[in-house]
């Protein structure tokens, strides 16, 4: 039986096809897909540019969607600079920046690092700090010299689990699943763990909070609850937008939701769902 997403995700890919270009001797992949106000969108350990296919393709009438894929060297303090590359190379003085997981704390970082470049800020399904992260699977493992097959075993027990309990969700899983099992190719999967476990800590921001906007799902297994209060306490968000249900994927597991919320953040005309007018907006 053929999966859904997965057929979406290959069709969009063919369409748009990932981009090569070197920044500050490392290797970088982007989509980029449409014109206006520029929005950057950087994933996180398990997907490549193109895991935000279905938000590119309903925004790209009204934006200019870049999406990246991480470098195979490299960590957080070398991709902020990297993106800034990325921006000058696409004549982007500034963008609005959403990044997810770990592209959570990239996105961070960055808009401390490089404040005048950023428009707009969108924290998702991340967190605050790295503090005791290597206390924890797998980042307590050698991640150099630990076999890859134990580490994508690692991601397998996890999505195992998650399908068992959203049976609903199981494309969604065979598709992170393939994400893992090699469209991710060993060098990178390994990178985008490294630089999780040796982060340096998130400086202060100083954007203004109108610029600054969160995202969380109630049932993100990734994320606990006291993350996620901690990750809106250091943003200080304009608007936390949550999700009741949706996961660590919520742009994958409810695509309409996650377009609506950007529509609304970004000045956009609402295509979707109706997030409300609230500080805090649940959906």
């Amino acid at each position: 039986m053929s999966n859904p997403l997965i057929a979406a995700r290959d069709a969009f890919a063919a369409q748009f096809p990932e981009r090569r270009l070197v920044l500050n001797g490392r290797t970088w992949g982007y989509v980029e897909a449409g014109q206006g106000p520029a929005l950057v969108l950087i994933p996180g350990t398990l997907g490549r540019g193109d895991v935000f296919w279905q938000q590119i393709a309903a925004l790209s009438d009204r934006l200019r969607v870049v999406a990246v894929t991480y470098p195979e060297t490299g960590g957080i303090e070398d991709w902020a600079d990297d993106l800034a590359a990325l921006m000058g190379h696409l004549g982007l003085q500034g963008a609005a920046l959403l990044g997810s997981s770990l592209g959570g704390y990239l996105a961070q970082y960055f808009a401390a690092a490089h404040p005048t470049r950023v428009d707009r800020l969108f924290a998702a399904n991340t967190l605050h700090s790295v503090a005791g992260i290597t206390d924890k699977m797998p980042y307590a493992l050698d991640l150099d010299a630990a076999p890859i097959a134990d580490l994508r075993a690692g991601f397998g027990q996890g999505l195992g689990q998650w399908a068992k309990a959203h049976p609903d969700q199981a494309d969604l899983v065979e598709l992170l699943m393939g994400e893992v099992d090699g469209r991710i190719p060993e060098a990178e999967l390994r990178m985008r763990l490294k630089a999780l476990k040796t982060a340096p800590g998130l400086p202060d921001l100083a954007l203004p909070q109108d610029r600054m906007f969160t995202i969380e799902a109630d049932d993100d297994p990734l994320i606990p609850p006291e993350m996620r209060a901690a990750v809106r306490a250091r943003v200080q968000p304009d608007v936390a937008y949550r999700f009741t249900w949706g996961g660590h994927f919520p742009y994958i597991a409810r695509p309409e939701a996650y377009t609506a919320l950007l529509e609304q953040a970004m000045g956009l005309t609402v295509t979707g769902p109706d997030w409300g007018g609230e500080t805090e907006r649940v959906l």
